[in-house]
């Protein structure tokens, strides 16, 4: 399998994944703003020219919650999802699917404000809403984390997917003061030796 990849993207999911599965994979790293990534090949795997692109042989997978769905289905043989009929699976799938869909929409916005735009065209008003409502975000995580070290049982592709979204939530001043179970989480998740690996790639 082939990941392609920008540090400090999506794409880390991607590798976190397979280093915590034991797959082998190689990695094409790109630069934002990278000219490979707007040639008829590249937009061929994705039309919007991001990362993560996932080949695996003759199939292309994009978007990293598809991703992470394709790999656990076709080569986890039942590692990092729950049965199911687990009690669990309803927690998985909500927070497989949370990152994107409530999180990764903040992120984006203060990235933008932070780093891709020249300062004169940075809004202050829109990061501080940002930062604000990403900070809300982590209490639903907050409040699923009470009493238990992961989102669904044990540790599986919610984690990478939420998880992840925590750890930069955290990189990015969203504020875990009144978060200890969050807080928590996230050194739990950063000792991990696969995503280690993840955000060193």
């Amino acid at each position: 399998m082939k990941i392609h990849h920008i540090p400090n993207t999506r794409s880390v999911r991607i590798i976190w994944l397979c280093e915590e599965l034991g797959l082998p994979y190689e990695v094409e790293s790109y630069a934002f703003g990278d000219p490979r990534m707007r040639e008829a090949g590249y937009l061929a795997r994705h039309p919007m020219a991001r990362v993560p692109v996932l080949e695996d042989g003759e199939t292309v997978v994009f978007e990293s919650g598809a991703i992470v769905q394709y790999v656990l289905a076709r080569y986890g043989e039942g590692r990092l999802v729950p049965d199911a009929a687990s009690p669990e699976f309803p927690h998985y799938l909500t927070w497989l699917h949370y990152a994107e869909g409530m999180m990764m929409p903040q992120v984006n916005t203060i990235v933008v404000e932070t780093r891709m735009l020249p300062e004169d065209k940075r809004n202050p008003v829109n990061l501080e809403r940002a930062v604000k409502l990403l900070t809300r975000m982590l209490t639903g995580v907050e409040r699923q984390l009470e009493g238990r070290d992961y989102l669904a049982g044990a540790f599986s592709g919610a984690d990478i997917m939420t998880g992840h979204a925590s750890v930069v939530a955290s990189k990015l001043g969203a504020d875990l003061s009144d978060k200890p179970n969050t807080a928590a989480y996230v050194e739990r998740l950063l000792a991990r030796p696969a995503v280690q690996k993840a955000f060193a790639t």
